[in-house]
C-alpha cells in the first residue's frame, strides 16, 4: 500500500508539472500572440496612414469596411475642376524641385480649403484637381458648399500667394469650373490600378466650364443648374452663352463675385 501511495504521488507530480508546462507554454503563446497581433494592429495603421497619401481619408475608411463600400450607383452629385493658368511655361523657367515644391504646397492649400465643405479631393492630374460634393454620401446642399469652397480656395490662392512673393517666386492663377448632375459612382480602373471616381456627361461639362474661365479670364465659373440651386446666395454676373465641346447648344454660366450678406 505503502509503495502504491509513493506511486500515486509521483504519477500526480508528473501530471502536475506536465500541466504547470502546459500553461507557461500557453501563456507564452497567448503572449506571443498578442505581440503579433499589436505589430500587426500598428502595421495596419501604417499602410493606412501611407494609403492616405494616395486616396481621401473617407475613401480608405470605407475601403476598410466589411462588404462592398463602393458599389457603383447612380448619385446627384456637385463636380469642382480647378487648373493653374500659365504654370506649364512656369515649368519651363524653375528649378524641378521648386516646381514640385510649388505645387505640392498649391494642392496641400487648396485641399484644406475644400475638405471643410464636404468635398472629397479625388485626383490631381498634372496641375489640375477635381473635387467632388456628394459623391460619398447624400448632401441636399452640395451645390452651395461647392461654391463655398470654390470661394476659399479664392482666399487660400491669395495667402499662398504672399507667401510666394515674399519668397521672390512668381505667383499663381486658377480657373474653377462648377457644374452638378447624375453620375454614376464607384470604383473605376483595374485590380492594379483603380481609384473612386465619376463618370456621365456632367462631369465633361464641368470639364469644359473650367476651361471657359481661361476665355472670360475669370477665375470662377459655374452653371445655371447650379446657379438654380444656389440662387440669392451668391453675388452673380451672367457670362456670354458660349459653345463647348460635346453640346450642341451654347451653355450659360455665371461668374461668382463673392457670398452675398445676409
Amino acid at each position: 500500500m505503502m509503495a502504491l501511495a509513493w506511486v500515486l504521488a509521483a504519477v500526480g507530480a508528473i501530471v502536475l508539472s506536465g500541466l504547470a508546462v502546459f500553461v507557461l507554454r500557453g501563456q507564452r503563446q497567448n503572449d506571443q500572440l498578442e505581440k503579433l497581433l499589436l505589430a500587426a494592429d500598428e502595421r495596419l495603421e501604417q499602410l493606412q496612414r501611407q494609403f492616405e497619401r494616395f486616396a481621401p481619408a473617407d475613401v480608405v475608411e470605407r475601403l476598410t469596411r466589411p462588404g462592398d463600400a463602393f458599389a457603383p450607383e447612380r448619385r446627384q452629385v456637385t463636380m469642382l475642376f480647378a487648373d493653374l493658368r500659365g504654370f506649364t511655361a512656369l515649368c519651363d523657367r524653375l528649378d524641378p524641385a521648386v516646381t514640385v515644391s510649388i505645387l505640392n504646397d498649391y494642392f496641400r492649400h487648396m485641399t484644406v480649403a475644400i475638405a471643410p465643405h464636404h468635398g472629397h479631393v479625388t485626383e490631381f492630374v498634372g496641375d489640375g484637381l477635381l473635387a467632388l460634393f456628394g459623391a460619398m454620401e447624400s448632401n441636399p446642399w452640395q451645390a452651395r458648399d461647392a461654391v463655398l469652397a470654390a470661394l476659399e480656395m479664392r482666399a487660400e490662392l491669395a495667402r499662398y500667394n504672399a507667401t510666394l512673393r515674399e519668397k521672390g517666386l512668381p505667383e499663381l492663377r486658377f480657373g474653377i469650373g462648377i457644374h452638378g448632375g447624375e453620375v454614376v459612382a464607384g470604383v473605376i480602373g483595374t485590380a492594379g490600378l483603380s481609384k473612386f471616381s465619376v463618370t456621365g456627361d456632367p462631369i465633361n461639362v464641368a470639364s469644359r466650364v473650367e476651361g471657359l474661365t481661361s476665355k472670360f479670364e475669370v477665375d470662377l465659373l459655374i452653371t445655371e443648374d447650379i446657379r438654380r440651386a444656389v440662387d440669392g446666395q451668391f453675388r452673380l454676373r451672367p457670362m456670354p452663352p458660349a459653345l463647348v465641346k460635346g453640346k450642341a447648344e451654347p451653355i450659360r454660366t455665371y461668374y461668382v463675385e463673392a457670398k452675398e450678406q445676409q
